[in-house]
């Protein structure tokens, strides 16, 4: 019967490694140790199971019918272990980089960082990116503008988005439609999606929400404004909402995280600082 008690955890870490791999060389690689010493610990632990995990090849190894059983069994515990240890001790344990348009940054993320916990453990670093820019080039932790699928990352909805009219108190008034329209270029619905109406056309244009709101707030135009960003505007009087129509439409802002490069206790932060809309 084979001997499994007290097994080293270098030995199992060479086979898991090797096995995930197909490779002795890789896994001596991505372990930092020789190629011998992967072959080594993985002969000890043969023989300490009194099993074959790999048949030995000219051109490499692969795995045998027993090391192909535990193999799938075994991966998940050890990643477990070294996503933990990177939590708690890592280099990068407090450090997440996430990437976001400035305006959400500004509008949505920042007020929200007063609930981060001292037993959070984070440190953010905040990254501007261009809404434009493919997913698959800047990685990590963003937000983004859609309704997904986006494969391989986590997902969850900021807020459910409601899209309204706003302008300064002083400018709201009972022929609201012939004020000055302002645009705003990108992916949210704009003044011809929220419904067909005589007025003038857009006189002034930006391809960032703050800056828009920041406009609408000098008194220069209604703006098609996204509610929930512009929460802290509203609820100050700096601008109002219009007696308008608000749409409601799918799309939204999305956290995403590719799973290598955010753990399950990191998401649980995040998803609760900036998609909990009860704050």
């Amino acid at each position: 019967m084979p001997d499994s008690a007290r097994l080293p955890l270098e030995w199992i870490r060479a086979f898991e490694a090797a096995g995930r791999l197909g490779s002795f060389v890789a896994a001596a690689d991505e372990l930092g140790i020789t190629q011998a010493a992967v072959s080594q610990r993985i002969g000890h632990l043969e023989a300490r199971l009194s099993l074959r995990l790999f048949l030995r090849k000219a051109r490499g190894v692969s795995l045998t019918v027993e090391g192909e059983t535990w193999l799938p069994q075994l991966s998940p515990h050890l990643q477990a272990i070294q996503q933990s240890a990177e939590d708690l001790f890592g280099q990068g344990a407090r450090r997440i980089t996430l990437a976001a348009s400035a305006s959400i940054i500004q509008c949505w993320l920042v007020p929200r960082l007063a609930h981060l916990r001292p037993t959070d453990r984070i440190d953010f670093s905040f990254s501007t990116m261009v809404l434009e820019d493919d997913i698959e080039k800047n990685g990590g932790i963003q937000i983004r503008y859609g309704t997904g699928p986006w494969p391989g990352f986590r997902a969850a909805k900021l807020f459910d988005e409601a899209i309204t009219p706003v302008a300064h108190p002083d400018l709201v008034r009972d022929d609201w439609r012939s004020l000055p329209r302002i645009a705003l270029s990108g992916p949210r619905l704009g003044w011809a999606e929220w419904g067909p109406f005589s007025g003038p056309p857009p006189h002034l244009r930006f391809d960032s929400f703050i800056a828009a709101l920041a406009a609408a707030e000098a008194g220069a135009g209604m703006v098609l404004a996204s509610v929930p960003l512009a929460a802290a505007w509203l609820s100050s009087g700096r601008l109002q909402r219009l007696p308008a129509p608000c749409l409601t439409p799918e799309p939204s802002y999305w956290l995403l995280a590719q799973p290598a490069q955010c753990s399950e206790n990191r998401w649980r932060i995040l998803t609760r600082l900036f998609c909990d809309t009860s704050f």
